[in-house]
């Protein structure tokens, strides 16, 4: 069996605790390797190694560092096979959709080679009689990233790049589930230049969260997950005077006006609703037609194409569509809503409960499931489903269809399908979500803008990578100079005003 340790101060440890979590191949339901749990002792070596490696690094000139990352994003593209093949047997996403994840970290990693740049401060000459003002972007200190199973490539990259580009150091917490590629993205960053110490990998469960959160010497946490575990984190943490970005659940809309093209608006409802299983907090889990004839238009064209997903493991190839969820409890847990949906009177349109795949019997598998007349009282209609289950909420007309979004407590994304310019608009300008898609289906930003969801999807001020990345990893100093004249022109005696 498998052992998988931490990765401390540029090289690999194994785990002293003696608690350990399973690794499983969701494909096979089979565990393929044991996952070290950290010990307080073993958090707080880290640290310590981090603060110690923190401050030689911030004295190293962004420029040098912005080289780290340019060297980093060639070996990410060197090692691209590698890295999804790793990823795909501990998540079960589909090769392809892999390679997304790492190329959406190396996006990331690409836009912080420019850290020169963004690290500029300002600088204002004669504020007052020979006085100057200017401002200093400096790093915080030691950082530290508790990241979430479904994108073990990206969201670790979203996380730990800017925060070392802005000359920090790095905690990075990644999910028990999937542990391998986060420590492969380490070893990358050592092979890139990064000095050992600035980018820890230590693995853990929650008492490695609750370590973090409380630790003194990490000034800042970032955290993606669930709802729940974010207002966890975010609290804790601000309790301890740290800042804290939180990112949490969804439930994200797409509006489907009659205006729309809707083989276009089919494509893309299946592709984001099942794309990955559905273990996307950007995936599209609730269709809003406007009016009957767009609705059972929309159902028809729907059906055939659930009907036809095709499911497996990555080792399949390239043309399946989705593969396992990561667990078997996920799996249990989304079949389990299902059920309730179909108790609340929701009409199952395609039912994909009792998958399964010869040879593959253990697999966590289940295949697409549609839903049609789901109202806003049902639990499958509140719930962030995290699974491939897409519901049709019917509306009669677009005001009804945007006070769907509007009055849920997610706000993380949201998208409307229309020919109109002006129903546009006036969608982007009046939802109270943060990411907004016009005829988009998944608005995830590029790396240049920032990523972040309102309402109970995001807490904190500052969103994900983008200019707020280098805001958030470090503290503006502003400096006012003067510097007297007493040696050029002979003493002065009364007291400098302005």
């Amino acid at each position: 069996m498998q052992k998988i340790g931490h990765f401390i101060d540029g090289k690999h440890v194994e785990g002293t605790s003696g608690r350990f979590a399973d690794v499983y191949n969701p494909a096979a339901g089979e565990i393929q390797a044991q996952v070290a749990l950290a010990s307080q002792a073993e958090m707080d070596a880290a640290i310590a190694n981090a603060a110690a490696a923190q401050r030689g690094w911030a004295a190293t000139n962004p420029q040098r560092r912005a080289r780290v990352m340019m060297k980093f994003v060639d070996l990410l593209n060197r090692d691209m096979d590698k890295l999804a093949e790793a990823l795909s047997r501990e998540h079960g996403k589909t090769l392809p959709d892999a390679k997304g994840d790492v190329i959406r970290g190396l996006e990331v990693a690409e836009f912080c080679i420019g850290a020169p740049h963004h690290l500029k401060g300002e600088f204002s000459e004669g504020a007052g009689p020979g006085i100057d003002m200017y401002s200093m972007r400096q790093p915080l200190g030691v950082v530290a990233g508790i990241t979430p199973f479904n994108f073990p490539a990206m969201i670790p990259m979203w996380k730990f790049c800017p925060a070392i580009a802005c000359g920090n150091s790095f905690i990075l917490k990644p999910s028990e589930r999937d542990p391998s590629v986060p420590i492969m993205l380490a070893e990358l960053m050592i092979e890139a230049g990064l000095p050992a110490g600035v980018l820890n990998v230590v693995n853990g469960d929650k008492s490695a969260v609750d370590a973090i959160c409380d630790a003194e010497t990490i000034q800042a946490v970032g955290f993606v997950g669930s709802t729940p575990i974010a207002q966890y984190v975010y609290s804790r943490s601000t309790a301890n005077g740290k800042r804290a970005q939180c990112f949490g659940g969804a439930k994200n809309h797409m509006i489907i006006m009659p205006d729309a093209d809707l083989d276009q608006a089919a494509d893309a409802l299946v592709g984001a609703g099942y794309g990955a299983a559905g273990e996307r907090c950007m995936a599209v889990s609730v269709a809003v037609p406007v009016g009957e004839t767009t609705a059972n238009a929309l159902i028809e064209k729907l059906a055939p194409k659930v009907e036809a997903l095709k499911i497996g493991p990555y080792t399949a190839g390239n043309d399946v569509d989705f593969g396992p969820l990561v667990t078997k409890e996920a799996l249990g847990r989304v079949r389990g809503l299902v059920d309730q949906g179909v108790k609340e009177g929701a009409n199952l349109v395609v039912d994909g409960r009792d998958f399964s795949m010869q040879g593959y019997e253990d697999g966590f598998f289940m295949g697409g499931c549609l839903f049609d007349n789901v109202t806003r009282d049902m639990d499958i209609y509140k719930t962030e489903i995290f699974g491939p289950v897409l519901s049709v909420v019917r509306a009669e007309s677009y005001e009804e269809a945007l006070d769907l979004p509007l009055s849920h407590e997610y706000g993380n994304g949201t998208a409307i399908f229309t020919r109109d310019g002006d129903t546009a608009r006036d969608f982007a300008s009046r939802i109270n979500i943060g990411m907004v898609g016009i005829n988009v289906p998944i608005p995830v930003p590029l790396a240049y803008h920032t990523f972040g969801g309102w309402k109970k999807s995001g807490f904190g001020d500052l969103n994900q990578h983008g200019p707020d990345g280098f805001k958030f990893y470090t503290r503006t100093k502003t400096v006012t100079s003067r510097w007297p004249s007493g040696l050029k022109d002979g003493a002065e005696f009364v007291i400098p005003t302005m």
